[in-house]
């Protein structure tokens, strides 16, 4: 007879960024994980190799997976001796059901443990800047589930001072009558978070009278609903960008970073990609180039793609760091920098204001008969400093190392915000993501007439050229030329504005 496995009931909490560590060490060891809709699914990236991976997730009019095999699935593998990891969102012992499913355990018997996870009614208020309890606003919070709205008792509700629902946005409109008509004020502040923990939360507020107006056609689940004057805190504790949707233009592999950034100041993020980074149509001159790195005096890398693309042929060719030995490196910008720093290297030189154009004028050395190796974008780069470094008297070799294009279509999300009226910022760190951005506009009717209502935010001057040739305008641009100077410029309008 097999030796029996065992059951973990595994809280993932919201997003990616809150499972617990006894969570997290849990998926370490499972076998088989067996998870519902909402859970974010790049925790299973955190799960063995050879585990069996079940969704078998519950979402309102869609089909869903019966309560009675997800019984069957967690007895069947755990009398094959697996270790079973039952993954639920939030915290499972919250609107969870998980009751249903340790008796179906009780029955075999199989044994169990269940792991607490950070409820999505703690952790979503929690992430967008709303405090649930607060000395003179709100001396406690109760929690509900929007379904079964007849099961409730509405004057009572009605009479607490902060309130959260989950699973609300079926039937919101009727919660939001029945709190008025058992005496909760029309003017009473109500926050809905939707996606709450992942790169695309999103925030609406208002009051129990324009909530509804403010949110007319836009698909709210999977969200959790916060009532009460606890609401008006949002803006003064999550952040000075709070309240603002930020578009990120960014290559979807790239955006992260900036994505987080913006998030800890308390802003809404979406991506909208607006380049793809791939390999050039060859790495012949790359490939030669590298074969011959003694013969150069200077490697200059103008952007972290240059740099990562530049080390995975050096890698192909046998040869690490070491083979630059000889060589100094010139690069543009702090991220840049920052990406060299990953293969254990320093640059020998970064140019003021952290752009190419200052380059060649603040270069350490005399330039003439210096040998200068320049991998680059393959096409639609700048040639204005290749031009200036063979004026100084430099043997330049540029060579393809990337190749950077635009995206067939719009990103869903990013489209939506735009067509909804809820994108405040859209953050350009190239003139190219402008130049794709307006063509990605003019695939959708009607998103560029969204345009006026935005701000165009730039990272420096050729950028706020571009912007002002694509879109006749650029209401922002950043004094120092970085995503952080960018993250700063934006802070400040948005401080103006208000």
């Amino acid at each position: 007879m097999n030796q029996l496995g065992h059951v973990y009931f595994i809280g993932a909490g919201v997003g990616a960024r809150t499972i617990t560590l006894q969570g997290f060490e849990a998926l370490k060891q499972a076998d088989v994980a067996i998870y519902d809709a909402l859970v974010d699914a790049t925790l299973l990236a955190h799960v063995p190799d050879d585990c069996l991976q079940i969704p078998v997730g519950k979402r309102g009019g869609q089909k869903s997976t019966p309560q009675a095999e997800i019984n069957r699935l967690l007895i069947a593998y755990a009398q094959q001796g697996q270790t079973v990891v039952r993954l639920k969102s939030g915290d499972g012992m919250i609107f969870g059901r998980i009751r249903e499913e340790i008796e179906a355990l009780r029955m075999v018997p199989c044994t169990w443990t269940i792991v607490p996870g950070v409820s999505s009614a703690l952790a979503a208020p929690a992430l967008a800047g709303i405090p649930l309890t607060d000395k003179v606003l709100s001396q406690g919070f109760g929690v509900f589930t929007g379904h079964n709205l007849d099961a409730l008792d509405w004057d009572a509700i009605a009479r607490l001072e902060t309130l959260v629902f989950l699973m609300a946005s079926r039937n919101l409109p009727e919660i939001l009558q029945r709190l008025q008509a058992n005496g909760k004020a029309a003017e009473t502040a109500i926050a809905i978070i939707r996606q709450a923990g992942c790169a695309d939360q999103q925030l609406w507020s208002g009051t129990l009278t324009d909530i509804l107006d403010a949110t007319a056609g836009i698909r709210l689940s999977p969200c959790i609903v916060v009532i009460g004057e606890v609401v008006t805190l949002q803006q003064t504790l999550s952040g000075p960008l709070a309240g603002q949707t930020i578009l990120v233009t960014r290559a979807a592999s790239q955006a992260s970073a900036f994505t987080q950034m913006l998030r800890a100041q308390g802003a809404t993020v979406i991506d909208l990609p607006a380049l793809e980074i791939t390999p050039p149509s060859s790495w012949a001159a790359l490939d030669e180039a590298i074969a011959q790195l003694e013969q150069f005096d200077w490697l200059i890398l103008t952007s972290a793609n240059g740099v990562n693309y530049f080390f995975e042929r050096l890698h192909a060719a046998g040869k690490d760091s070491r083979a630059l030995g000889g060589v100094k490196i010139a690069v543009v910008g702090k991220k840049t920098a920052k990406v060299l720093g990953n293969y254990h290297l320093s640059p020998d030189f970064i140019p003021p204001n952290y752009v190419a154009d200052s380059l060649v004028e603040a270069f350490p050395e005399s330039l003439t008969g210096k040998k200068i190796l320049f991998p680059r974008v393959e096409t639609g780069g700048r040639e204005l400093l290749m031009q200036e470094l063979t004026a100084q008297g430099a043997q330049l070799t540029e060579v393809p190392a990337y190749q950077s294009g635009c995206p067939e279509a719009i990103a869903p999300a990013a489209a939506e915000a735009l067509d909804q009226g809820q994108a405040d910022i859209i953050t350009f760190a190239s003139s190219k993501t402008v130049k794709n951005v307006q063509h990605l506009l003019t695939q959708v009717s009607g998103l560029d007439s969204q345009l006026p209502n935005v701000c165009l935010a730039s990272i420096g001057p050729q950028t706020s050229v571009t912007c002002q040739d694509c879109f006749g305008r650029v209401d922002l641009e950043a004094k120092e030329y970085t995503l952080e100077g960018l993250t700063a410029a934006m802070i400040t309008w948005v401080s103006q504005q208000r």
